[in-house]
């Protein structure tokens, strides 16, 4: 992130507006918008600024110079002179004022974002000075999402505040309560204007809610393989709305981006011989959670219930009485092989094909390798990277030919995204020289044969 967001309040406090043109006009329609006293300066001034002139704006004709900034805690250069510009914003800088130099984001300190204006509701979009029409063709579509009468609930919300905050003391209950109205009936009289209405149902709502018990829901939820952009829509939903995130060690951090940034994160990772947290005390810890009145994301990378547990975690749950929700995710077979090119089913190649665990207990891998011989099966073996040379061993002692093709996937659906191809012969081999690490996905089957003609859509 280049810029941070920020919201200035200008209300009667000066800034400076050194040009007098078109560019300028646009800035200073902002500036008067937010109540800011406008200390112009230029040579002269387009007809439009002309009409500005009062209270809140004056004009001093003439070049821009140092004593302008005088007094002001904001500097906007719009004049259509670059040279004019970096230099007023070489001299604000001097001074340590903030400074926007309007098309030069080089000269500038901070950013002037497209606005979608529903006040007192603000939406701002900046591309941080890089494409101002991206920025504008975003704000377009925003502005086309929001009603018009937003600000009509904000500012009811906003006056009712306080007087729902004495009702309900718990932050946790609180914040459930305003997303359910927001969404609900309270949301839809106040955009019409019915305040009284509006208000009424709001007030029984909440004493409704302050007379019953608090207890908080689980979501478990599938994370995907790791590309954020492969989160279901329920799964963005339910991790927005979440007091606390509950997440392992698979989960990239561009999924954990997608989360509220106000909750409470905490790390339960596992690594082969080595569990941060062991499985009973997370368990625990979602049923405290809950027990709390918090809603609890329990995010797990791939699908939650392909050897991620979630069914152990849930039995838990439903044992101690606690509501839950189950998100199913893009399961890090599925996202690793479309992401290489690999299709697990094809007509020609594979008519079936089964998930497997290359997890090693007691030196031993519990696999039945008899049933795995079929080469019109495909293999999918997750956490293998450690056994991939006793798994490919196995299955060619077993009766699996030795050139049946291998992928092994590092880091799958990520920009880091690593592929490693091979046969059982020659698979272990090759991983080890590239130094491929956890996590992996391994294919094996004549699927893989079809990589080279298909991989070219997202071949990292």
């Amino acid at each position: 992130m280049d810029y941070l967001p920020l919201a200035f309040d200008l209300r009667q406090r000066r800034v400076l507006l050194v040009g007098g043109g078109a560019v300028a006009l646009r800035k200073l329609r902002l500036l008067m918008r937010a109540g800011a006293l406008v200390r112009v300066v230029s040579p002269d001034l387009v007809e439009a600024v002309r009409e500005y002139f009062g209270p809140q704006m004056d004009w001093r004709c003439g070049l821009f110079e140092d004593s302008d900034l005088d007094g002001v805690c904001l500097v906007i250069a719009a004049t259509d002179d670059r040279e004019v510009n970096a230099a007023v914003s070489a001299a604000a800088s001097r001074r340590g004022i903030w400074v926007n130099a309007v098309d030069q984001p080089e000269c500038s300190t901070f950013i002037m974002p497209a606005l979608v204006d529903r006040s007192p509701l603000l939406v701002a979009i900046s591309s941080g000075g890089t494409s101002p029409v991206l920025a504008r063709m975003v704000r377009t579509r925003i502005e086309a999402m929001l009603p018009g009468n937003y600000g009509r609930l904000a500012e009811l919300s906003g006056a009712l505040r306080h007087k729902i905050k004495k009702m309900l003391p718990d932050v946790h209950q609180r914040r459930r309560f305003w997303e359910e109205m927001l969404q609900g009936r309270f949301a839809e009289l106040a955009l019409q204007g019915q305040n009284q209405a509006a208000t009424q149902i709001l007030e029984e709502s909440c004493v409704r809610l302050a007379s019953t018990d608090s207890v908080g829901e689980v979501y478990l939820v599938g994370a995907g393989p790791g590309d954020p952009d492969l989160l279901t829509l329920k799964a963005i939903r339910l991790m927005q709305q979440s007091d606390v995130v509950l997440y392992d060690r698979l989960v990239s951090q561009g999924v954990l981006e997608r989360c509220r940034r106000d909750a409470e994160f905490v790390y339960v990772g596992k690594a082969r011989s080595d569990h941060a947290v062991p499985q009973p005390q997370i368990n625990e810890l979602l049923v405290s959670y809950a027990r709390k009145g918090m809603r609890v994301c329990r995010l797990k990378g791939g699908d939650p219930f392909i050897f991620g547990r979630g069914g152990e975690e849930i039995e838990h749950l439903a044992a101690e009485g606690i509501a839950f929700q189950v998100v199913p995710g893009i399961s890090a077979a599925n996202g690793c092989a479309a992401y290489a090119g690999i299709p697990l089913t094809h007509r020609d190649y594979a008519q079936s094909v089964r998930f497997l665990t290359g997890h090693v207990k007691n030196g031993v891998i519990d696999i039945p390798w008899n049933e795995l011989l079929h080469p019109g099966q495909t293999l999918v073996f997750y956490m293998a990277l450690v056994s991939l040379s006793q798994i490919c061993t196995a299955l060619v002692e077993h009766g699996r030919d030795a050139e049946t093709p291998v992928a092994v996937i590092a880091r799958g659906t990520l920009p880091e995204q690593k592929i490693v191809c091979g046969t059982l012969s020659t698979i272990a081999e090759r991983v080890s020289s590239v130094g491929l690490r956890a996590p992996t996905m391994t294919i094996i089957g004549d699927v893989v044969r079809l990589r080279d003609q298909l991989a070219w859509g997202h071949n990292p």
